[in-house]
């Protein structure tokens, strides 16, 4: 196993669990996030810690000054699809422009291995599920359009730099640890939007198009536990990879978003009301991994990803953690 390893971005949602993940096994774990969608309170007690961007000099000069690093694992990004339609050039200068200069640091600090946190929307609209990596690259939107650019620049730097590394194109990463979980705001996942229902703090979860080709008619999902994507990362930093590599995190099954909600009210025990909203522009019907890849390079295979797991999880959670990291309940 790697020995030291810097994570950007670890404040996140799937970061935080990641560091979690990396302490458990040894390793050394320096932080740097700007905290700008994460939280400070979801970094474990006694990991090192750099407030800052990955584009920005004085926070980098930092950070690799307190190396050497053996990798750096890249969660640090803006995610939302629908702030990207809005706000595309920020989430350009953020997921590109920004993480060049991370991808130039690390390069500059002679760091061997770069693991990054992309997405399975580089695929946008595939026309064949499962979908397998070699499909090509199509994205829909500016979100997806940063992943696929920030992978081309590692696969430019591999052959120019010799810099090895590992694109995880995350299918739909949901649950929880026990002390990690999903606080975002806005909160754009149908997991914790789900369970906000169950809650009490919204009065319907919103289901964007009924009328899909699909069983019955919502669109399908590839849920993979954040547990299982953390895991992931963990065994790329030791994959043997010869340049950059692209891997489907996801388990091969799809779940509609009435499979979601049923599994939710099987939980909670609880009534989640659903309210039909028009289809979103650019929401494929069916969104499912094809994960041989991940289990041949990296020996991953999903160990928590049943959809009633991951709701459980969450649940828990949320139920601990009920104004996210600003408030929890005793013993949570």
């Amino acid at each position: 196993m790697t020995r030291r390893v810097l994570v950007t971005g670890g404040a996140g949602y799937i970061g935080s669990v990641v560091v979690e993940q990396l302490m458990a096994a040894g390793v050394g774990v320096v932080v740097l996030d700007d905290l700008s969608r994460g939280h400070r309170g979801a970094i474990p007690p006694g990991v090192e810690f750099v407030h800052g961007g990955v584009g920005e000099a004085e926070p980098l000069r930092r950070v690799f000054a307190a190396g050497p690093f053996d990798a750096v694992v890249h969660l640090a990004a803006f995610a939302l699809v629908a702030e990207s339609v809005a706000h595309p050039a920020l989430y350009f200068a953020n997921n590109v422009t920004a993480a060049r200069s991370l991808v130039d640091a690390t390069i500059a600090a002679r760091v061997p291995r770069f693991i990054f946190s992309s997405s399975c929307a580089v695929y946008g609209h595939p026309a064949v599920t499962p979908i397998r990596e070699e499909t090509p690259p199509a994205p829909i939107n500016p979100y997806g359009e940063t992943k696929r650019d920030l992978e081309a620049l590692l696969t430019e730097r591999a052959r120019r730099d010799g810099l090895r590394s590992v694109s995880l194109r995350y299918f739909n990463a949901a649950g929880a640890t026990e002390r990690c979980g999903e606080d975002h705001d806005p909160e754009s996942h149908l997991v914790p939007n789900v369970l906000g229902v169950a809650l009490g703090r919204r009065p319907a979860v919103d289901v964007f198009g009924t009328d899909y080709s699909t069983p019955d008619g919502t669109a399908v999902r590839d849920y993979v536990h954040v547990a299982d994507i953390a895991d992931a990362h963990l065994r790329a930093l030791d994959a043997t990879v010869a340049g950059a590599a692209a891997v489907n995190l996801g388990t091969g099954t799809g779940y509609s978003v009435r499979d979601v909600v049923q599994a939710a009210e099987a939980v909670t025990g609880r009534r989640i009301a659903t309210t039909p909203r028009p289809r979103r522009p650019g929401d494929p019907p069916v969104l499912v991994a094809a994960a041989g890849r991940a289990a041949s390079l990296l020996g991953w295979r999903p160990r928590r990803s049943a959809l009633r797991e991951i709701v459980e999880s969450a649940w828990r959670w949320h139920q601990a953690h009920p104004r996210g990291y600003t408030e929890q309940t005793p013993g949570g």
